[in-house]
C-alpha cells in the first residue's frame, strides 16, 4: 500500500470521531470532591423513572434501586466514576457516551438502559440533554454542520464515504440501509435480505406505474434497480461520491445516476421517491425540500416517502439542544416533526395519503445489523482503519437507535403525496 493509501486507511471515520469532538465535555478532578451532590441527581433520576427500574452500582461500592414503582423497560449499570454522572448531567446523552468511551460506566445490556430512558423522557425532563454552556456550544457547533449546499456534501461524506466496503460488511446483500419492514425477531441474513425487499416493493407500489422517476438520496441503488426493472425511467441523485460509484458498477437499464443537490433539480417527473433522506436536512430546509416536489412532480403525480419522525410532544425540547446522533453520527441531521412535515407538504398542494408506521421493525433490523457488525468485527471483516473507538461509537449509535424505536418516541413512517393538480 502506497504512504497515502495508508494514510486514508487510518482516517476512516475520523471524521465522525472528530464531529463528536465538537461537543465535549471535560469534566476535573473536582467531579470527585463533589461526589456527595451527586446523591442529588440520582433522585432526581429515581423521581423520573415513572416505569421500568435502574439498578445502579455506585463508585463508593454501594448499590441503589432507582424506579420500580411500574412495569417497564429493567436496567442495570455500573458508575465507575462520578465523573459518568457528571457528564450527563452537563452533555447529556452526548457526555453520556463520553463517558462510556472513557471506561467510566457500563451495563449488561445498553438497548435496555436507553429504552428505559427513553421511555421516561417525559418526566426525566432534561436530565438526558446539555445543560449550560454545554449547551449553547452544542447548538453552535449543530449551526457549524447545518445543510447549506456546501455544508449538505461534507455531512454526506462524513458518514456515507467511509466506504463501501464498511457497509457491505453487515448490511444485506442489497446494501439496503434503512428500516426494513415485515422483519420477525430472531430473523438471519435471508429474512433481513427479504424484508428489504418487501419495504422496496410497498415504496415502489406508492407510485403506481409511473415512466419516469425521480429518487431523491438513491444510497446504494437497490430502489433505482427496482423501479428500472418495473418499466420505469430513473434519475437517482446523492451527494455520496461512493454510494454513487457503487451504485454504477451494479448496471441497470433506464437508470440515470447523477451526483446532483436536490436544490439543482430540474424537469418534472411522474413520480418521486426518497427513503430516510429528510432526516439529512435539518428542519429549516424542510420548506425547500417541499418545495422541490411539488415542483418536480407533474400534475397527478405521486411521491412515496420514508421518514423517522420524533414525537410530536418531544420534538421542540429535542430540536433545541443536539443529541448524539446530531453531534457524533449524522452531522446536520434532524428526526421529522411530523405534523408541522404534513402541514408543509399540503400548504404546497400535496395531498398526504396513506401513511403507514413500522417501528417495531426498525428496532428489529438495528438489532440485525448489530448482530451483522458484532460478526464482522469478530472475524476480521471490516476494512483496515476502523479502530476500536470507532468500534464503539458504532455499536453504541446501533444500540442507541434500537433503544428509541423500542421505547416508541421514535417511529419509521412511508407516506404518498399526491400533487393533485
Amino acid at each position: 500500500m502506497t504512504a497515502q493509501g495508508v494514510k486514508r486507511e487510518a482516517a476512516r471515520g475520523a471524521l465522525l470521531l472528530r464531529s463528536g469532538r465538537l461537543f465535549l465535555s471535560r469534566p476535573g478532578f473536582v467531579s470527585r470532591a463533589i461526589a456527595p451532590g451527586f446523591r442529588t441527581m440520582l433522585t432526581r433520576i429515581d423521581a423520573g423513572l415513572g416505569q421500568g427500574s435502574l439498578l445502579a452500582h455506585l463508585p463508593d461500592g454501594s448499590t441503589r434501586m432507582l424506579g420500580g414503582r411500574a412495569p417497564g423497560f429493567a436496567a442495570e449499570i455500573e458508575l465507575k466514576d462520578w465523573r459518568g454522572l457528571l457528564r450527563l448531567a452537563g452533555g447529556g446523552v452526548i457526555g453520556f457516551y463520553q463517558a462510556y468511551e472513557a471506561g467510566e460506566w457500563e451495563t449488561p445490556d445498553r438497548v435496555a438502559l436507553f429504552a428505559l430512558f427513553s421511555a421516561n423522557a417525559r418526566s426525566l425532563g432534561q436530565i438526558a440533554r446539555s445543560t449550560g454552556p454545554l449547551r449553547w456550544i452544542g447548538r453552535i457547533a449543530h449551526w457549524l454542520n447545518r445543510n447549506h449546499r456546501q455544508g449538505s456534501a461534507r455531512n454526506i461524506a462524513a458518514h456515507y464515504d467511509i466506504g463501501n466496503d464498511f457497509y457491505g460488511a453487515w448490511l444485506d446483500p442489497t446494501m439496503t440501509y434503512s428500516s426494513a419492514l415485515g422483519l420477525a425477531t430472531g430473523g438471519d441474513e435471508a429474512a433481513l435480505k427479504a424484508a428489504q425487499e418487501r419495504k422496496l416493493a410497498a415504496l415502489a407500489d406508492r407510485l403506481g406505474t409511473p415512466e419516469s422517476v425521480l429518487e431523491i438520496g438513491c444510497g446504494w441503488g437497490s430502489l433505482a434497480r427496482l423501479l428500472a426493472r418495473r418499466g420505469a425511467t430513473v434519475t437517482a441523485i446523492s451527494l455520496s461520491d461512493e454510494q454513487l460509484a457503487f451504485a454504477r458498477g451494479q448496471g441497470g437499464e433506464g437508470i440515470d445516476y447523477r451526483r446532483l443537490d436536490y436544490r439543482d433539480i430540474d424537469g418534472t417527473y411522474d413520480a418521486i421517491a426518497s427513503v430516510e433522506m429528510v432526516e439529512a436536512l435539518g428542519r429549516e430546509y424542510w420548506p425547500g425540500f417541499l418545495d422541490c416536489i411539488a415542483r418536480s412532480l407533474k400534475p397527478g403525480g405521486r411521491a412515496g416517502l420514508q421518514f423517522i419522525s420524533m414525537a410530536d410532544d418531544l420534538f421542540e425540547t429535542y430540536a433545541r439542544t443536539p443529541d448524539f446522533i446530531q453531534a457524533c453520527i449524522f452531522p446536520g441531521g434532524m428526526l421529522i416533526k411530523r405534523s408541522e412535515f404534513r402541514r408543509l407538504a399540503e400548504a404546497r398542494g400535496l395531498v398526504w395519503r396513506d401513511e403507514t408506521r413500522f417501528g417495531c421493525d426498525y428496532a428489529e433490523t438495528l438489532k440485525l445489523w448489530h448482530e451483522r457488525f458484532d460478526d464482522a468485527v469478530r472475524a476480521g471483516r471490516l476494512p483496515p482503519g476502523f479502530d476500536a473507538p470507532f468500534v464503539r461509537l458504532w455499536t453504541f449509535y446501533l444500540d442507541y437507535c434500537e433503544a428509541g424505536f423500542r421505547a416508541g418516541n421514535i417511529d419509521v413512517r412511508q407516506v404518498t403525496l399526491v400533487r393533485e393538480r
